[in-house]
């Protein structure tokens, strides 16, 4: 049945909710468990079926409809109390799911009584749904030749054409109509920020930022505020001059830069320069860009390889060490120049090799004052792969053999970084060290620390003291490993309390990562070490870099969040960075703006290339300007918000207690959601919760992100793996924050073996698998593949090659290589899931009603915690409720 009513300018979903005691609801007026959508102009009516029942969802009007005739009412057991923002546990009902009601046909035609039946999950807002509907509607071109335009979903497949505004893998923003007005922005409490990363990996049919040669005299700047030149500007007086679209200022134009404008009043060469017509692109740097005015030489990789007891008993040193040629075999090319690389061994004194092409055996130099580290050689030392090849082979036997029978337990690491920071700074080029360490760092030495581990702290008020670092050593040797362009990859290896939340700084600071390989046994997680080390080595990576985001006159970058360090206010200082991170920028008003100017941004980074080319790359974004509230709720990117609501989210860890970080999140949702219901919504039922379109999942993904272990994770966690986890999600770009909040759950029981598409995922509850179901579960960190109990013996056969899931091998980590297409596609999707994500995940085999099932029923983020804290339905009363408060 279709209703004509008036049009309504913002689009909204509504979800109706049963109201707590003490307020009364019209009799006249009927709650439909659906969405009412408001999809502007066009009229839409969709059909949602419970049972036998069939639910109109319409375009709601401007005013209360009347009930439509043998509609449904829907209510909710009324609210458990609630201990300030934190939500309740789930009511102690039924199984989730509606209760079946008789067919339409057998209702009285008027509604009788009913009694409180739970709202239906499968009614709610379907991560699923929004991101298969944005792949089928937007996996296509996606042209920026204008400004304020929402990109697809990370989650889809497109192809960016770069028509004047960057890439959206480069930069993508959380609001694309900004308010003109600083008080709308703050009432809304909708954050505005952007999510850079300046090096994303490209679909394999986009192209890279192109790179331009200015000349002696540099890239062409506004002279006021030094913005690079780019499509924003506008040309003026016959092409002599130029207006900044950044600070409205003007600028005379070089003359070997000058071109004549045509009748648009556009340069005539515009197509002929980058910087002219793309919104990324690339510049040769001049001697004033380098440090001390001096081209930079070719970077370098160091390899630091902690040899003590410990690292040799479990297999990483022979592992390492063996692989070792064909790891080198992957370092990344510029043209005909390769990246030079060094060895250093420690335990507790440090080792440097001499590898010269020249030498007949590699020679091995020890210094044992590990309190005054200094670099013993300089030729030799840092060596071009292929001249030294046949060295480096040897050198990798004699280490295996030098340290076979190695006794040393107590290390040092603080040192060893530091022998790095010196051959780097010796050689006078920047870099990155591997850095491969197994234990606490517990030798006499600089940077020693004492084992403080109590996971009991976690999730309570003092779990800052176990969280943050226990010393400022490492802070420090980050800082000075950022202003020598030195990054800092650790890979660790313990059985024990390692201190990541210590050590996991100098990596944090200088813009490296952390990788945690617990209990490490050579033959179950090697392969996936090496993956991790090979990605490491092989993907686009730029040194010694400076970040400025520069932005239009009203608005100014206020706070970055991310791995870097900043000595100033401005000025995002990486040692390198590569395409698997990311900074999230904060931005906020500083002055009133006109609806017909436009938010510009621009991104600056400044780095030396694999190749020693010391290079700027730009990345321009332009933003609608609003003064309609509901055109700021209709141009949201929520999966960019919550990559800030988690970041800043990591950075109140380390200034409030658990609790009220949580319920911050929680109350910025309420105010988001009760901000729209008062100002953008049409008049509808108290007792009905409003979702505009574009954050109908922010309930969902506030929910999960907060039973996230970044976030929540308490003493059932290890201290470390708390760390680790907050280290990693702190760089994360948007796509690997979606999953890591909302994992993703595939079907494998049912998969078409002659397809090579992924299978559509499914919701992460446990009510979504089937006794005789399998499935892949993964969130970027962890993957498990679950098993039903009642799983065909055919399909067990076919791919773990046994006669029943009892006797499948749950410690394998690897899926067997059978010769048959249903193997074939199960592993095909695996690797398809591991290419995606940034680290290599380790496979875990989980039968149904095994004790295992506990790890990963954890991930199945709908369900209620084994910790009490909500399921999603849950959640959206408890955030209902909040709206209602903020509203009365």
């Amino acid at each position: 049945m279709l209703h004509s009513v008036p049009q309504q300018p913002p689009m909204q979903q509504q979800l109706s909710l049963h109201l707590p005691p003490g307020i009364q609801q019209s009799p006249q007026q009927h709650n439909i468990d659906s969405f009412n959508m408001l999809n502007g102009p066009a009229l839409s009516q969709s059909s949602y079926g419970i049972g036998s029942e069939s639910i109109s969802a319409v375009v709601a009007p401007s005013q209360a409809m009347p009930p439509l005739p043998g509609s449904m009412q829907a209510r909710y057991p009324p609210m458990p109390a609630a201990q300030g923002n934190v939500p309740p546990s789930s009511p102690t009902s039924t199984t989730p799911g509606i209760n079946r009601m008789p067919p339409v046909n057998q209702m009285p035609s008027t509604m009788q009584p009913q009694q409180p039946r739970r709202l239906d999950p499968d009614h709610m807002p379907s991560p699923i749904q929004v991101i298969e509907d944005d792949k089928k509607n937007r996996g296509d071109i996606f042209l920026t030749n204008s400004k304020g335009q929402i990109p697809p979903l990370v989650t889809t497949n497109f192809i960016t054409q770069d028509q004047g505004n960057c890439n959206p893998r480069f930069v993508r923003s959380t609001i694309y109509s900004v308010p003109a007005n600083p008080d709308m922005m703050k009432q809304t409490s909708v954050p505005f920020g952007i999510v850079i990363s300046p090096f994303a990996k490209l679909h394999p049919q986009e192209y890279p930022p192109p790179v331009s040669n200015a000349g002696e005299q540099g890239p062409v700047r506004c002279v006021r505020c030094k913005a690079y030149m780019c499509p924003f500007m506008q040309f003026m007086d016959g092409g002599r001059r130029f207006q900044c679209g950044f600070c409205k200022g003007t600028t005379e134009v070089p003359p070997d830069y000058f071109a004549h404008l045509d009748h648009t009043g556009q340069r005539v060469d515009k197509y002929e320069r980058p910087e002219l017509c793309l919104g990324s692109y690339e510049f040769v740097a001049t001697r004033d860009y380098c440090r001390n005015n001096s081209f930079p030489n070719s970077p370098a990789f160091i390899f630091l390889i902690d040899v003590s007891y410990s690292s040799v008993k479990n297999g990483m040193v022979h592992l390492l060490c063996q692989n070792m040629k064909q790891i080198l075999s992957l370092l990344p090319k510029e043209g005909d120049k390769s990246m030079k690389v060094g060895f250093i061994t420690y335990s507790n004194t440090v080792h440097f090799y001499n590898i010269k092409n020249c030498l007949a055996q590699p020679q091995m130099m020890v210094v044992s004052d590990i309190n005054d580290v200094f670099m013993p050689l300089l030729d030799g030392f840092l060596v071009d792969v292929a001249e030294s090849d046949g060295l480096i082979d040897s050198l990798m036997e004699q280490i295996l053999q030098m340290f076979s029978d190695s006794r040393e337990t107590e290390t040092i690491l603080g040192p060893a970084i530091q022998a790095g920071l010196e051959a780097l700074k010796a050689s006078d080029c920047s870099g990155k060290l591997f850095v491969f360490h197994s234990t606490l760092p517990i030798a006499e030495a600089p940077g020693k620390l004492r084992s403080r581990d109590d996971r009991k702290l976690l999730g309570t008020d003092k779990e800052k003291t176990i969280l943050a670092p226990q010393s400022n050593f490492y802070n420090n040797l980050g800082t000075e490993c950022v202003a020598a362009g030195c990054c800092v990859d650790l890979f660790t290896f313990p059985n024990n309390y390692i201190d990541l939340a210590t050590i996991g700084q100098v990596s944090r600071l200088t813009g490296g990562q952390v990788h945690k390989y617990t209990y490490f046994q050579a033959d179950i997680d090697g392969h996936r070490f090496l993956e991790d080390l090979k990605r490491s080595v092989q993907h686009e990576i730029a040194f010694d870099a400076i970040m400025r985001v520069r932005t239009s006159t009203g608005v100014r970058p206020t706070n970055f969040y991310g791995c870097f360090y900043m000595s100033n206010t401005t000025d995002v200082e990486l040692a390198s960075i590569d395409s698997e991170k990311a900074i999230t920028v904060e931005i906020k008003h500083d002055d009133k703006l006109t609806e017909e100017d436009a938010v510009y941004i621009q991104v600056a980074v400044l780095f030396t290339s694999v190749g020693g080319q010391r290079r700027l790359r730009i990345h321009n974004l332009s933003l609608n300007v609003c003064i309609q509230m509901a055109d700021l709720y209709r141009n949201c990117e929520l999966d960019t918000i919550m990559n800030y609501l988690a970041k800043s989210g990591l950075r109140l860890l380390m200034e409030q207690n658990p609790k009220a970080v949580k319920e911050t999140i929680i109350t910025r949702c309420a105010q988001i959601l009760a901000c729209y219901r008062k100002n953008c919504a049409s008049p509808s039922l108290v007792g009905q919760l409003i979702l505009p379109e574009c954050m109908k999942l922010l309930p969902i993904y506030a929910n999960s992100l907060l039973k996230s272990d970044a976030i929540s994770g308490g003493s059932e966690l290890l201290t470390d793996d708390r760390s680790f986890m907050m280290i990693s999600l702190s760089s994360m770009d948007v796509a690997s924050t979606v999953v890591y909040i909302y994992p993703r759950l595939i079907p494998l029981h049912d998969v078409d073996v002659t397809s090579d598409i992924m299978p559509v995922s499914v919701r992460c509850s446990m009510e979504k698998l089937q006794d005789h179901g399998v499935y892949l579960l993964e969130n970027g960190i962890y993957m498990f593949i679950w098993i039903g109990m009642n799983v065909s013996s055919e399909w067990v056969q076919n791919v773990f090659s046994v006669q029943s899931a009892a006797q499948i091998d749950i410690d394998k980590t690897k899926l067997h290589d059978l010769d048959n297409p249903l193997s074939q596609r199960v592993r095909n999707i695996i690797q398809k899931v591991q290419e995606d994500r940034q680290r290599y995940m380790r496979l875990t085999i989980v039968r149904q009603r095994d004790k295992l099932e506990m790890v990963f029923r954890h991930f199945l983020v709908e369900d209620k915690a084994a910790d009490n804290s909500p399921s999603y339905v849950d959640f959206l009363c408890h955030l209902h409720k909040e709206i209602r408060n903020l509203l009365s």
